[in-house]
């Protein structure tokens, strides 16, 4: 059914009006101005009587009520400048009090085109709102259910990935500034968690298998490693050996973990040892010490009951000893032992949390007395590891790292990225078999026809994955600035939809998203189906205004693509021209000219298939550009195709096929219809003459046979 001249005109007049309202009511109604922080601060603190000026490092502005501060604010530009999905970062005011409590967090500047033309920016507030109350401190993840000490944030339907870098920007940045002011303490280090003794573990040894397996340890010291620990101090010349006695011992010393049964029940003999055992408490552990030369024990401990010659190091901390902690050891029963001078055991207290799986060292300071009270004092150090056979050390459980951004969503999106890989397959095995698929037309209709209703569905719906326009600037400008797959890798289902698009379109050309993975398009396909099904008419334009208007998308790119070099927003807006947003990623939850506009293209789609993606597609047309370097052109042609065969032609309902019978391949959506008419010999002309003379030439073989 053809239109009258007049209704041509009159209709392309009114879609004209009607995107040139729609453009300057999305400019009007969405355009974010910055805000002023200082604003903002006096609103978040009321009472403040004062406001720094922004400086430090991180750069902040401290608040104070009178002479007491009350907070602090920063922006998160200045600290973790994190790109959101537009490209461009969120900057956002955060107030913190001085205790590390989240007191306000605003958005003073954007660029993102979900929220400029889209979703009200009072929902992207009570998002922020969210942070009023919570803690610096706190582990905070937008979406998900409640896991652990995670915090989860409700997200925001449709501009999800706009929302996790917010949140990642407002709390690396808090971070940031929190530990600067000593708020929160610096990351502690991972510690091996605590080791215990194997009591069960015993077994009979003498002296030198101890001392030889480590299990007891021997620091020795002559007299000329004493004499050179002193060069360079006061006391220097004092105490001095002569040459001659240089090499003589200054302190043998032997230590060991007394509390180990194979090293404690072989020194001290069972008795001793169970009597130790009982004395010690909980996470209690007895160093022996035995040593000749060199008292390690010393005098000033009978003064203040202090050992003041030895202590214990482990890790970053120092157990010295006191009197009560100290028991004197009278003899030990191990075979093959030298005599000593002195004998000790020392308790290592239960408040020093010693750990036997971790390795620690016996410390022993030599001091030269200067006078009656100055002295000076070196230290030596012997160290101690606990044998495994004698410890059960758990292994250490690390903490899950923390993820990146990018890694989180992935991660969260496992399911649809599955799906997503799954249906790609699909479709390149559907590519790849088209000539065996397409011999059966019920099948590959019927296929198709679900494929779409999947797309429309889980691609579009669920998940949002309509690719725009908007892309295209967005990684042109990506690209001609500091370019990161980061930004891109935010959305695992746009990025996937891309890179399938960039396969397919150097294989075959853009025709396989556009009719296959566009949400927008398989739905309009899915609609015109249905009314055609239904008997509903349809109009199609004559050839000579059909080609025509295919000119007006690639205008509409054009004039985008020159919006983009100025301002990339400007463009975003204008890009609306795209009913993608209102229909899938809003579901029609918007102002009413976008839902107006989107529901005239969708009726129009009733009596004209695919009337958006034939005329107005900035999208289409940009992938379009492509198609000279497509590498494969699977459609079939005949020679008869166009001439004098117009059934492909005719049957071609975006038509895509030129009147001489060549397919346009930047207007064809691969729906594989001419290829089912090329297969099928009761459909097209060619093959039924082929099967006419066929059958004629046999009726006259079996007549030939008959008569003879």
């Amino acid at each position: 059914m053809y239109l009258s001249s007049c209704s041509k005109k009159s209709f392309l007049l009114f879609i004209v009006i009607l995107l040139w309202f729609i453009q300057f009511s999305a400019h009007a109604l969405f355009v974010s101005e910055p805000r002023d922080p200082l604003t903002l601060i006096n609103e978040i603190f009321p009472q403040a009587t004062k406001v720094s000026e922004k400086t430090g490092e991180p750069l902040i502005w401290t608040i104070y009520q009178q002479e007491t501060i009350i907070g602090y604010a920063f922006e998160t530009n200045d600290i973790a400048k994190i790109p959101a999905y537009s490209g461009e970062p969120v900057n956002m005011l955060v107030a913190i009090d001085p205790k590390g409590v989240y007191i306000g967090a605003k958005v003073l500047e954007h660029h993102e085109p979900i929220i400029l033309a889209g979703i009200p920016e009072r929902k992207l507030w009570a998002f922020t709102d969210q942070y009023d109350g919570l803690s610096v401190s706190d582990r905070l993840k937008v979406g998900g259910n409640a896991k652990g000490d995670v915090i989860h944030l409700d997200g925001l339907s449709g501009a999800t990935v706009t929302v996790m870098v917010m949140n990642v920007a407002i709390t690396k940045a808090a971070t940031k500034v929190a530990r600067s002011l000593g708020i929160i303490a610096e990351a502690e280090e991972i510690k091996q968690p605590m080791a215990t003794v194997l009591a069960e573990v015993y077994q009979k040894a003498d002296w030198q298998t101890l001392l030889g397996d480590g299990s007891i340890r021997k620091l020795y010291l002559d007299r000329e490693a004493v004499d050179e620990a002193f060069v360079g101090t006061e006391a220097e010349n004092i105490e001095q050996a002569s040459p001659e006695h240089k090499s003589d011992m200054f302190a043998e010393v032997y230590y060991a973990q007394a509390d180990i049964p194979t090293i404690g029940r072989n020194l001290l003999g069972d008795s001793e040892y169970q009597w130790l055992m009982k004395t010690l408490q909980p996470n209690e552990h007895a160093i022996i010490v035995l040593g000749n030369g060199y008292s390690f024990k010393g005098s000033g401990y009978v003064r203040g009951g202090i050992f003041d010659r030895i202590q214990i190091l482990q890790n970053e901390a120092a157990f010295a000893f006191r009197d009560l902690d100290h028991n004197r050891v009278t003899d030990i029963f191990i075979a093959g032992a030298p005599s000593f001078r002195e004998m000790s055991l020392f308790i290592v207290r239960q408040h020093h949390e010693f750990n036997p799986g971790v390795d620690w060292q016996f410390e022993l300071l030599v001091r030269r007395q200067m006078g009656a009270v100055d002295s000076v004092f070196t230290s030596f150090k012997g160290n101690y590891h606990g044998l495994d056979n004698y410890l059960h050390r758990p292994p250490i459980i690390l903490p899950e790292p923390e993820l990146t951004l990018t890694q989180q969503v992935w991660q969260d999106k496992k399911v649809e990225v599955i799906i997503l890989s799954i249906l790609l397959t699909l479709l390149l095995a559907t590519l790849f078999f088209q000539d065996i698929l397409v011999r059966h037309p019920t099948f590959m209709h019927n296929f198709r026809h679900a494929f779409l209703v999947v797309t429309v569905v889980f691609i579009g719906w669920m998940w949002g994955g309509q690719l725009s326009v908007v892309n295209v600037f967005t990684f042109l400008q990506a690209f001609m600035s500091d370019f990161s797959w980061d930004l891109f890798l935010l959305d695992p289902v746009i990025f996937m939809l891309w890179g399938a698009a960039a396969v397919t379109m150097l294989l075959w050309g853009r025709a396989v998203y556009c009719g296959w993975l566009c949400p927008f398009g398989a739905l309009q396909e899915l609609i015109n189906v249905f009314a055609r099904y239904i008997k509903i008419p349809q109009f199609e334009l004559p050839w000579a205004v059909h080609e025509r208007l295919w000119a007006i998308k690639y205008l509409v790119l054009l004039g985008l693509f020159a919006l983009s070099l100025d301002s990339l927003a400007l463009a975003e807006q204008f890009a609306e021209i795209e009913p993608f947003k209102t229909t899938f990623l809003l579901k029609f939850d918007r102002e009413w000219p976008f839902i107006m506009y989107a529901i005239i293209l969708l009726t129009i789609n009733v009596f004209n298939r695919k009337f958006f993606c034939r005329y107005l597609c900035p999208l289409g047309a940009a992938l379009s550009t492509s198609n000279s370097v497509r590498l494969f052109s699977w459609l079939r042609r005949r020679p008869e195709c166009g001439k004098p065969c117009k059934t492909c032609a005719k049957e071609c309902e975006i038509q895509a096929i030129n009147p001489d019978g060549e397919i346009n391949m930047r207007e064809c959506h691969y729906c594989l219809d001419c290829q089912v008419t090329y297969f099928n010999d009761e459909k097209c002309p060619p093959l039924k003459k082929q099967k006419y003379k066929k059958n004629k030439y046999k009726e006259q073989e079996i007549a030939a046979i008959n008569v003879g």
